[in-house]
C-alpha cells in the first residue's frame, strides 16, 4: 500500500476474511480496501469465489470468519434499521440482469423505489425515466417486459434498476457476460461515463480483459484462497502462474496493447 493509499476514503474494508464449505476453504484471511470513486475489478479462475466474495459484502452470504465495514458500517453487526439504511446506498446487478420477468422494465426499476421510499407513483414514474434514459434507453422500453430485450437491453435495464436510488455504490457481477463485443465495449463506455459523472464506486466481478481495460483503476485477483493487488501494467509482472498467464499471456497483451 502507497502513501497516497494511506490518505484515500475507503468504501469498503475487508480484513481477515474466511469463507469455508465444510473442508473447502474459498477465502483464507482475505484482506482488500475499496477506495471511494475507485473502480475496482475481480478476477480469477472458476471456483475461487469472485461471487461469493461481493454477496460477502452485500450480505447474501454469511462468511466463516474476519470483518467487513462497508461505508464505516460493520456489515455483521449492524442492527436491522442500520442495514436496511445501508442496504439504500448499494446497487447490484447481477449476472443475467435479475429482472423479474413478470413485471416492466418500469415497474423494475421502481422496486428499491417501493421498497425504501413512500414516495408517489408519478414521482417513482419520472424516476424510472430519467434512469432509463441515464442508461441510454428509450422510453419505450418501460412499459416493455424484460422478454422483450435483447440481452443488451437487459443489462441497461438492470443497471438502471441498480441505479434507482442514486446508491454510493455499484456492485456488478459479470456485467459483460453473454453480450457481444460491440455491446459489451458500449456497456463498458456507458459505466465509465456513469462512474465519473455519478462519482460512484464500482465494486466488478468479471472475466473480461477488455472491460478491465476499458472500466478499472485497479483489479484484484483471486487465486489459491489469496488475494493479488494492482493495475493491468502491474499485474503483468506478477511472479503468480495464473496472474502471469492471465495478464501476460496473448490476450492480456493484447488488451494492454489497445489500451
Amino acid at each position: 500500500m502507497s502513501d497516497t493509499d494511506h490518505h484515500r476514503e475507503v468504501a469498503i474494508s475487508i480484513r481477515e476474511l474466511v469463507n469455508r464449505f465444510g473442508d473447502l476453504v474459498v477465502h483464507d484471511h482475505l484482506d482488500l480496501d475499496v477506495y471511494s470513486g475507485e473502480v475496482l475489478g475481480v478476477v480469477g479462475g472458476s471456483g475461487v469465489g469472485k461471487s461469493i466474495l461481493m454477496h460477502s459484502i452485500i450480505g447474501l452470504h454469511k462468511p466463516s470468519a474476519g470483518q467487513i465495514k462497508v461505508l464505516g458500517k460493520d456489515v455483521d453487526t449492524v442492527d436491522e434499521k442500520e442495514l436496511r439504511a445501508l442496504r439504500a446506498q448499494w446497487g447490484v446487478l447481477f449476472q443475467d440482469g435479475a429482472l423479474f420477468s413478470s413485471q416492466t422494465v418500469a415497474e423494475n426499476i421502481q422496486v428499491p423505489l417501493r421498497e425504501y421510499t413512500s414516495m408517489s407513483q408519478n414521482l417513482m414514474n419520472e424516476i424510472a425515466s430519467l434512469k432509463l434514459h441515464l442508461v441510454g434507453l428509450p422510453p419505450s422500453v418501460g412499459p416493455k417486459f424484460p422478454s422483450e430485450l435483447s440481452g443488451g437491453m437487459k443489462k441497461r435495464a438492470g443497471l438502471a434498476r441498480a441505479l434507482a436510488l442514486d446508491p454510493h455504490l455499484l456492485f456488478l457481477d459479470e456485467p459483460t457476460a453473454g453480450l457481444d463485443p460491440i455491446s459489451a465495449n458500449q456497456f463498458d463506455e456507458l459505466l465509465r461515463g456513469l462512474q465519473k459523472t455519478l462519482g460512484l464506486t464500482v465494486f466488478m466481478v468479471t472475466h473480461d480483459i477488455d472491460t478491465l481495460r476499458a472500466t478499472t483503476d485497479r483489479i484484484a485477483v483471486l487465486v489459491d484462497k489469496s488475494i493479488h493487488i494492482g493495475t493491468i501494467e502491474s499485474l503483468v509482472h506478477e511472479t503468480h502462474p495464473w496472474v502471469q498467464d492471465y495478464f501476460a499471456g496473448v490476450r492480456g497483451r493484447a488488451a494492454l496493447v489497445s489500451g
